[in-house]
C-alpha cells in the first residue's frame, strides 16, 4: 500500500498546531493590508492582527494562489514519496481552484507514479475543517486513501453551513452586495443569515432585524437539518473576534439540543480569507446533517 497524505489549504481554519501534529500539510492563501502581503499561517496570532485592523475599518485584499505555488506545494509532497488526497474550499467561492487544477495536471505528468486526488469540498471554513478532521481520523485508524475518498465524496454534501454577518458594509466592500442594499441594511439593523448551497455557493437565507434575533434564528434553523449522524461528528462553531458571544451561543445550543455533547462543539476562529469578505462579528455553525442536494 502506498503512503499518502491528506493535504488542505489554510481556509480550513484549523489551528496550525493541530495540522502539524496530525501531519497535514497546508497551502496558504495570501492577503494584503495597506500594501503589506501576509501568508495565512493558521495561527491565532495572525488572526488577531487581522481582527484589529478590520475593527479600525481597514479593508483586506485577498489573492488567488498561483499555479506555480500549487505546483511547488504538491511537488514537495510527491518528492517525499507520498500520494496526495487534497481538499480545498468550494470552487464556487474560490478563484484559486482553476490554478490548482492546472498545477495538478502538470504534477500528474511529472510524477506519474503518484496517485493524486482533488476533493472539492463544496464547503468553506469550519465545514472544510470538519471534513479534514474526519479524514485525518480515518487515516490514523488505518483506512486507505480509496476509503477516505469514498467517504469524502459520499458525505461532503451533508455538511451544513449556517452563518450570520454583523455588518453588511463588508459584503458591499467585497463586491458581494449593492451599495443600496448595504445602506438600507445598515439603517434598519438588518443582519443576514447565509448558507452554502448544493453548488457550494454562499447564498442568503433570511434577513433578521437585529443581532439577537439573527442569532436566535441561526440556532433554530439548524434543527430541521439534523440527522442521526449529527451527534456522531464535531459541530464547528466559527467566530470572528467574538469569542465570548460564541461561548454563549455554545451554551444555548447545548440547552436547546440535548443530544449534543459539550465536547462535540468546537470553537474556531475565522481565518483572514473569509473574514475579508464578512468582517468581524461573524458567527457560523457547520455540522453533519441532511444532504444539500
Amino acid at each position: 500500500m502506498n503512503n499518502y497524505v491528506i493535504a488542505t489549504a489554510s481556509t480550513c481554519d484549523i489551528d496550525a498546531k493541530w495540522l502539524h501534529h496530525h501531519n497535514i500539510p497546508f497551502i496558504s492563501y495570501s492577503f494584503s493590508i495597506d500594501g503589506r502581503v501576509y501568508q495565512d499561517d493558521c495561527t491565532s496570532e495572525l488572526k488577531q492582527v487581522v481582527f484589529a485592523q478590520m475593527r479600525q475599518g481597514t479593508m483586506l485584499q485577498t489573492s488567488a494562489i498561483s499555479t506555480f505555488a500549487y505546483y511547488q506545494f504538491f511537488a514537495s509532497i510527491c518528492q517525499e514519496g507520498n500520494d496526495i488526497l487534497y481538499i480545498d474550499m468550494s470552487r464556487a467561492v474560490s478563484s484559486s481552484i482553476a490554478n490548482c487544477e492546472n498545477a495538478l495536471q502538470q504534477i500528474r505528468q511529472d510524477f506519474p507514479e503518484r496517485k493524486i486526488y482533488f476533493l472539492d469540498s463544496y464547503s468553506i471554513t469550519g465545514g472544510l475543517g470538519l471534513l479534514v478532521r474526519h479524514l485525518a481520523q480515518m487515516k490514523e485508524e488505518g483506512k486507505t486513501m480509496e476509503e477516505c475518498i469514498a467517504w469524502g465524496e459520499a458525505h461532503k454534501q451533508c455538511i451544513q453551513h449556517r452563518f450570520m454577518v454583523d455588518d453588511l458594509q463588508w459584503l458591499k466592500k467585497g463586491g458581494r452586495l449593492s451599495n443600496a442594499s448595504a445602506l438600507i441594511g445598515s439603517m434598519l439593523s438588518i443582519k443576514p443569515t447565509l448558507q452554502v448551497d448544493g453548488e457550494g455557493k454562499i447564498v442568503s437565507e433570511k434577513l433578521c432585524h437585529g443581532r439577537k434575533q439573527c442569532l436566535k434564528y441561526l440556532q433554530e434553523s439548524i434543527s430541521s437539518h439534523f440527522t442521526l449522524e449529527t451527534s456522531q461528528y464535531p459541530i464547528m462553531l466559527i467566530h470572528a473576534d467574538v469569542e465570548e458571544e460564541a461561548q454563549k451561543v455554545k451554551a444555548q445550543l447545548l440547552e436547546r439540543y440535548t443530544q449534543i455533547q459539550p465536547a462535540q462543539i468546537q470553537l474556531i476562529q475565522l481565518g483572514p480569507t473569509i473574514c475579508a469578505h464578512v468582517g468581524p462579528g461573524f458567527i457560523g455553525i457547520a455540522f453533519m446533517g441532511k444532504s444539500r442536494c
